[in-house]
């Protein structure tokens, strides 16, 4: 659930990237982190000997937007290894927004569909639903060889209503288009259920706004 402070105009919100081992989940989080430029904050990373995720990364962002609204996002990723699954159970509680980055290698296929079984059932034992939780897909590593055609992926996820977003995460390709395609879902999500816009007063673009164009000068470069 958000931390809402009316009083304080001020909403915290979690986002955790999910996804099979070595599928690109941190490196997304330290594009993010660099395309923040002089506006980053530390970025905590907890890495075993093979470089692979063992707990989670921390990357807090902080922005405002018109009318002095604030908003907060803890950024984490879970370890992808099959035996860290109690720890990404933990680090899904109370997450208010979800990115999976697959593997776009086919032979990643079942890796990949075990990860998002593992998030279906780690969600539902958190009181949370894949299907109403905000979501988006991205397929990583699209620079590598023997990967599934675009076309293959998106027809195995259209009716999910769930966007897929293709990315060379390594490259910063993709990243903040998974980034700001979840951030849309997820105002969506929180003005349905708790009528965020007219509470206050921040509408979709910008909320989303206020976040992206912090990145708007290295977009550009």
């Amino acid at each position: 659930m958000p931390q809402l402070n009316l009083e304080a105009r001020e909403i915290t919100l979690k986002i955790v990237y999910y996804g099979p081992a070595l599928s690109g989940k941190t490196t997304n989080l330290k594009k993010i982190h660099e395309l923040l430029g002089a506006k980053r904050s530390e970025m905590v990373t907890l890495d075993t000997q093979d470089d692979r995720t063992l707990y989670f990364d921390f990357l807090p962002v902080e922005f405002g937007v018109e009318g002095e609204f604030k908003i907060k996002l803890k950024l984490f990723t879970v370890p992808g290894q099959v035996l860290h699954r109690s720890t990404r159970r933990v680090v899904l509680a109370g997450a208010d927004a979800v990115a999976f980055i697959a593997d776009s290698q086919r032979s990643a296929s079942s890796a990949n569909a075990y990860s998002y079984r593992d998030l279906e059932a780690n969600l539902r034992a958190n009181g949370l639903d894949i299907h109403q939780i905000p979501s988006v897909v991205q397929f990583n590593k699209r620079d590598l060889q023997d990967i599934k055609p675009l076309e293959e992926v998106r027809k195995a996820w259209e009716g999910t209503g769930i966007p897929t977003i293709p990315a060379a995460a390594a490259k910063a390709e993709g990243v903040l288009e998974t980034f700001e395609a979840l951030l849309v879902r997820l105002y969506r999500h929180l003005d349905q259920r708790h009528s965020f816009g007219s509470k206050f007063g921040v509408s979709e673009q910008a909320f989303v706004s206020g976040v992206m164009g912090h990145f708007q000068e290295k977009k550009e470069a």
